[in-house]
């Protein structure tokens, strides 16, 4: 996605050497912000202490991990929403936007933070009511987790809250300072990386030192969510000779334990969760699409084998019988040294290896012709170079002399 022609109208672009972050949750478990935590490329004390060349350093108004608390704590909220603060922020939105009407309705709350004056009174201040006042001022929004960005498991079908994502909230024309949409790192938790990778890309932007991050139409970073999980799943290779998993454990493809990998957006086979270590498939878990606009609804009942799969899976134990065979015989041959079928046998003292029969050696010729056929063949074919005194080594004296040990 190309930024919109107002960012160049935009007072934040330009070299600065601090920037404010302010962390707000809604209907959250907190999941996304301990998955940050855990980020390593770049690493969330990276972005704060400015260690990054060319980023300025992160201000971080967290309420879980800032030092202050109370008052002190919500008046740097109240700053950027009165547009006092004296330096861009950006507005990261953890967990779904509840609907606070359904909850005024009855006197109550959803999700707050704070305190504001109502009828006289001192009651908590809503989380979606910050966002409401923080979003117009902030050069970007950032929805992480599936929660903010899709609504999540709390926007669930028959939900109480009236939850929804950010971008939801926001509507279709809300945009930054910078002239953004609202950014989404969905995940469920998200993998910690994909968000500081994101930030930092963001903030190159904002320092003028790099362009706008490619995004997708549904403002996921394109980089990060353009494969489906199945394209880069370590277990993929079993998929495509059909060999799938029987029950949980097993090394095998997991598409009939209930695997929706083959259609969803997310890079944790590739990335792993954390330090690039695990991750759902990586471990023997099944996906079931925490990364989807669809999740919760579309991808239950959970641990089911999904309906396409029929299909799919058929298909693949058609040709993949094949291929499996195929491929474990020329395995078989690449197993084998050009000297061991020369000497006709294998000098391990670990087992005994079986000869390779008459038809496997005949498959295995045409192979070769096949292998080689416009290419010149291993090995010395003509005489080697002349040295001097006329002196050369003619192509088969080393194979002979191997050959009468």
């Amino acid at each position: 996605m190309q930024a919109p022609e107002r960012q160049a109208e935009s007072p934040f672009r330009g070299l600065y050497t601090e920037v404010h972050a302010f962390w707000l949750a809604g209907m959250s478990c907190d999941g996304c912000s301990i998955a940050v935590t855990g980020a390593t490329n770049p690493s969330v004390e990276d972005l704060l202490t400015g260690a990054l060349p060319g980023l300025p350093r992160i201000v971080l108004h967290h309420p879980v991990l800032d030092v202050d608390a109370g008052e002190r704590f919500v008046s740097w909220y109240e700053r950027a929403a009165r547009g006092e603060l004296g330096a861009p922020y950006v507005v990261i939105y953890e967990g779904s936007v509840p609907d606070e009407e359904v909850a005024a309705e009855t006197g109550g709350y959803w999700s707050g933070m704070g305190v504001r004056e109502v009828g006289g009174t001192r009651q908590p201040m809503p989380t979606a009511e910050w966002l409401r006042r923080l979003a117009p001022g902030a050069a970007a929004v950032i929805a992480i987790g599936t929660c903010a960005t899709w609504g999540g498991i709390p926007a669930a079908i028959g939900n109480p809250t009236g939850a929804m994502s950010v971008m939801d909230f926001l509507g279709p024309e809300y945009r930054s300072a910078l002239g953004l949409p609202v950014i989404n790192i969905p995940g469920c938790s998200p993998v910690g990386d994909n968000f500081t990778e994101t930030v930092a890309a963001i903030l190159l932007f904002l320092q003028g030192l790099g362009p706008l991050p490619e995004f997708d139409e549904l403002g996921r970073p394109a980089w990060l969510f353009r494969e489906t999980v199945h394209r880069q799943c370590t277990r993929g290779g079993y998929y495509e000779e059909g060999v799938f998993a029987d029950e949980y454990g097993d090394r095998e493809c997991l598409v009939e334990l209930g695997c929706w990998g083959p259609v969803v957006q997310c890079n944790i086979t590739a990335r792993g969760a954390i330090n690039h270590l695990g991750g759902c498939m990586n471990v023997g878990g099944v996906c079931i699409g925490c990364t989807m606009p669809g999740f919760p609804d579309r991808f239950s009942p959970f641990y089911k084998a999904p309906p396409g799969s029929l299909l799919s899976s058929t298909q693949a134990k058609f040709y993949g019988a094949l291929t499996r065979r195929l491929r474990r015989l020329t395995n078989l041959y690449m197993n084998r040294e050009t000297e061991w079928d020369a000497a006709g046998r294998v000098p391990s003292g670990w087992g005994r290896v079986e000869e390779p029969s008459l038809p496997v050696r005949l498959v295995h010729t045409i192979y070769d012709r096949l292998r080689l056929r416009g290419a010149e063949p291993p090995g010395r074919t003509k005489p080697a170079e002349r040295y001097a005194g006329g002196y050369e080594v003619p192509a088969v004296v080393a194979r002979q002399r191997r050959q009468k040990r």
